[in-house]
């Protein structure tokens, strides 16, 4: 079935337009065949690109850690010494020459390079930031999609338990479709580099970390992208579809190869264009803020395999258009492959509002390789071996071991952890099943996994007598046992709570103290996951929990009474998830009558270890 895939525009759209159809059902026959690439091991195409990339750029290097690390950094720039705000980005590989091509004064100072299309690890992203961050602190730039948002938010949590200053900043620069539901959002893309230009700009100019984060999030509220691409792309070592098939185009497509918005029929450019310019400029969506009359900056991003001739001619055809039809003044055009889909056929177009403070640092010198200049100097060691976190120099063994005698607190924390633990591991089989309902059924699996971890390592680890590095000793195990979002949402719980426990000097660690460490944890996990209330997840038990428990200490109630009736807001709080349509998570895609008859089964888990704590801190206190 078609349809006429038309926008408001700044002014009036074109007479011609392009007539597209659903990407899911197409009517010709999908072929299959094995892509040729002029690589050895597909395992190896990412450390082999790095090794290459640093013997053509004397100013980069490599942290010696294949292939867990993938991490270019500025041969200049040593986290002891630097005296800037590093600015750090990356993701999956197979976007080259994003993003370690961005590497150098005045741009970026690492790159942490993922497998194709794959988030890189948290350890990948520590490194980097370890090796490259000073007293000024690091700014991550991070493309919006689930996987990069959750190991680079974990990531910062730990570098921020240890010691180091971090800032964030989510680019979402994708026009391709109408404003989302639930909590996706819109996908990073091209636009990402604009990005990391004044970013690092604002870095060299020597701004405070505070500044070059505004400047960066202003600048990725300024841009938009859409893109169009004429083939799919292949994969190292993998057979490749033709899902398109002959004659057909694929509009509003991200950059992993996923399949667009929609299919059409292949157009002459400037229809093209024009359709682009519409969505990315349209007044109904209003994705970014450009009026008839402001100045502008364009780039022609060119998807992998687009010879230069077409993306010059597109560059030749946008520009007018801007200028004509939609009253805007251009006042820079970067044509090129800035952040590829490896060898995709396409191009994108990001369209960003400019000011002369954005132009300037645009304009401002760069050692980047891919910026497009080259870099001079002399050439120094390719490699350098991947830094040690400095907790490892600082804390002793015995600091990171059961104490020999517990102290008040020690022996709660422990009653604590046991009943919140063996809650969970009860609750196995419970989870799963509802979690066969409306997920993929391993709830249970999973939470136990991490719940017998703490168990064992509690035993044997834990300083229990030091409530902070107990909770970051908990956080250690959970990311070590679960694995999974769910893994990953736990540590940064525990990494946050950490943090905000750590800023504490005196040992015992009070009733409120704990009700903000609370707080700060579900803010984290909110941040990086994209959940808030309501949104049928772990926050639904534990968001209502946190308000109560700081209402009771607010009016006066002792600790333990506190907590026990912030536990019974928890459980409210999870089993109402009954009555919540799912904007998180697989539970996304049942329907709603399953859902009705059914909890959230990670709130039901966070509930019950919460419970369970609070019930076994009042026993402690009424004994004592």
């Amino acid at each position: 079935m078609k349809k006429d895939f038309s926008s408001s525009s700044l002014q009036s759209p074109p007479t011609k337009s392009i007539k597209i159809k659903r990407s899911d059902s197409p009517k010709y026959s999908v072929m299959a065949f094995q892509g040729k690439k002029l690589i050895n091991n597909p395992n190896d195409v990412v450390t082999e690109f790095i090794e290459g990339l640093v013997e053509t750029y004397p100013g980069l290097q490599y942290l010696d850690g294949f292939p867990e690390v993938k991490v270019v950094i500025r041969a200049d720039a040593s986290g002891t010494t630097y005296d800037k705000v590093a600015v750090i980005s990356g993701g999956g590989s197979g976007h080259e020459p994003a993003h370690a091509g961005y590497v150098g004064e005045g741009m970026l100072t690492a790159a942490i390079c993922g497998d194709v299309f794959a988030s890189p690890s948290v350890d990948s992203i520590l490194a980097g930031i370890r090796a490259v961050t000073g007293p000024m602190g690091c700014l991550l730039i991070v493309k919006n999609y689930t996987g990069d948002r959750l190991n680079f938010g974990l990531a910062a949590e730990q570098a921020r338990s240890e010691g180091y200053k971090i800032e964030t900043v989510i680019v979402g620069d994708d026009c391709a479709l109408p404003p989302p539901r639930g909590i996706a959002g819109r996908r990073g893309l091209a636009g990402t580099v604009l990005v990391h230009k004044v970013a690092g700009a604002a870095a060299a100019a020597g701004l405070s970390l505070a500044d070059v984060a505004s400047e960066a999030q202003r600048a990725s509220e300024m841009v938009g992208t859409m893109g169009v691409a004429l083939s799919v792309c292949t994969l190292p070592g993998q057979v490749t579809s033709d899902r398109l098939g002959p004659g057909k185009m694929e509009l509003g497509l991200g950059i992993h190869g996923e399949a667009g918005a929609a299919v059409a029929d292949l157009q002459p450019v400037d229809v093209v264009v024009s359709h682009v310019l519409n969505q990315i400029l349209s007044l109904e969506t209003n994705y970014v803020p450009i009026t008839r009359g402001n100045r502008v900056v364009l780039m022609i991003n060119g998807l992998g395999a687009t010879p230069v001739m077409e993306l010059m001619i597109a560059a030749g055809k946008t520009v007018p258009k801007l200028q004509l039809e939609f009253g805007l003044a251009v006042e820079r055009v970067y044509t090129g492959s800035f952040m590829t889909s490896l060898d995709m056929a396409g191009f994108s177009i990001s369209i960003m509002k400019a000011d002369q403070t954005l132009l300037q640092r645009l304009d401002a010198p760069t050692k980047a390789p891919h910026w497009p200049v080259g870099s001079a100097g002399n050439r120094p060691p390719a490699k350098i071996p991947v830094p040690l976190p400095s907790s490892r120099s600082t804390k002793s063994e015995e600091s990171l071991s059961r104490p020999l005698q517990l102290s008040e607190q020690g022996h709660i924390l422990e009653a604590a952890i046991e009943a919140a633990v063996n809650a969970v591991i009860g609750m196995r089989d419970s989870l799963n099943d509802w979690d066969s309902k409306v997920g993929d059924g391993d709830c249970g699996s999973t939470m136990y996994r991490g719940a017998t971890a703490i168990l064992d390592d509690m035993k044997k680890y834990y300083p229990l007598n030091d409530a902070a590095e107990t909770v970051n000793e908990i956080g250690s195990s959970v990311r070590r046992a679960m694995g999974g979002t769910s893994g990953v949402l736990y540590n940064i719980f525990c990494k946050a709570a950490y943090a905000k426990l750590k800023a504490n000097s005196d040992s015992a660690v009070t009733a409120k103290q704990w009700a903000e460490a609370l707080e700060a944890a579900i803010a984290a996990v909110s941040k990086y996951g994209g959940a808030s209330a309501g949104y049928r997840t772990l926050l639904d038990a534990l968001i209502p929990a946190s308000a109560v428990l700081k209402e009771r200490l607010t009016a006066g109630d002792d600790s333990s009474t506190a907590f026990l009736l912030s536990s019974e807001a928890a459980s409210a709080g999870a089993e109402s998830t009954k009555d919540m349509p799912a904007q998180a998570g697989r539970s996304s895609y049942v329907s709603a009558a399953i859902l009705a008859t059914v909890p959230d089964p990670g709130a039901m888990a966070a509930a019950a270890w919460y419970r369970a704590a609070a019930l076994a801190v009042k026993a402690k206190y009424e004994k004592a």
